[in-house]
């Protein structure tokens, strides 16, 4: 709560240098929807700790009863504002919060990176089938890649927030992947996106060769370590 309120405080501050320069009735409307994105951001920031409780809990779990995490690491993001007002505007909607939770699944991001393959559907499976979370969306970029390589199992669910004044049920993205996976994404999107040059068809094949050399690596090393289960 005091969190929410200095960043409604910072909003103000930043705001009044240049409030005489905008009328009185936009300020207003500028302020109200700077509020909602506060409370869009506590709301979802609050989403994404429930997801990776749960998932900790059952990584926590694994290594009680099994002696084994399923789990490497988890990380997580929360979309911008101007990210979000990008993709309504991609979706041909106006930027407010309405929209953003009516229209976007991915404002919160859960990236969960497993050990191996076998763990990624395990970790699906546990996290999908409690009582309180809600599968929306599976897209299986493992089963079926996209066509630059991109592999990785992709959730959207609903999970509940409980606040002062009542329960809300919230969307959130949960990417999960292998770290082979992982790495190989890290790469491609840093080579595309933060570079000035063009990827050309050659550098693009080259980026799906390395995928495909990875996805065999993954299963060689599921297969490695199901061996080594067998002898002990």
């Amino acid at each position: 709560m005091f969190k929410q309120k200095k960043k409604l405080q910072i909003v103000e501050d930043e705001l009044r240098p240049v409030q005489q320069l905008i009328p009185i009735e936009s300020q207003e409307m500028i302020l109200n929807q700077l509020y909602q994105f506060t409370e869009l951001e506590h709301l979802y920031e609050s989403a994404i700790h429930e997801v990776k409780t749960k998932l900790e809990i059952l990584d926590s779990e694994f290594k009680t009863k099994y002696d084994y995490n399923p789990i490497h690491h988890i990380e997580d993001r929360l979309k911008s504002p101007r990210s979000i007002m990008e993709k309504l505007q991609r979706k041909g909607k106006p930027f407010n919060s309405e929209n953003a939770r009516a229209m976007l699944n991915d404002i919160a991001g859960v990236r969960v990176i497993c050990n191996y393959i076998e763990d990624i559907y395990a970790v699906a499976e546990f996290l999908t089938k409690q009582d309180d979370v809600t599968l929306l969306k599976t897209k299986d970029y493992i089963k079926s890649p996209k066509p630059n390589g991109y592999r990785s199992l992709h959730l959207v669910i609903q999970t509940p927030v409980f606040l002062s004044d009542g329960k809300e049920l919230v969307n959130v993205e949960v990417q999960i992947r292998t770290i082979a996976m992982d790495f190989w994404a890290s790469l491609e999107h840093q080579l595309k996106y933060k570079t000035d040059s063009e990827v050309s068809a050659e550098l693009a094949q080259q980026l799906k060769d390395c995928a495909e050399t990875i996805a065999a690596t993954d299963i060689k090393m599921q297969s490695i370590y199901q061996t080594l289960k067998e002898i002990d």
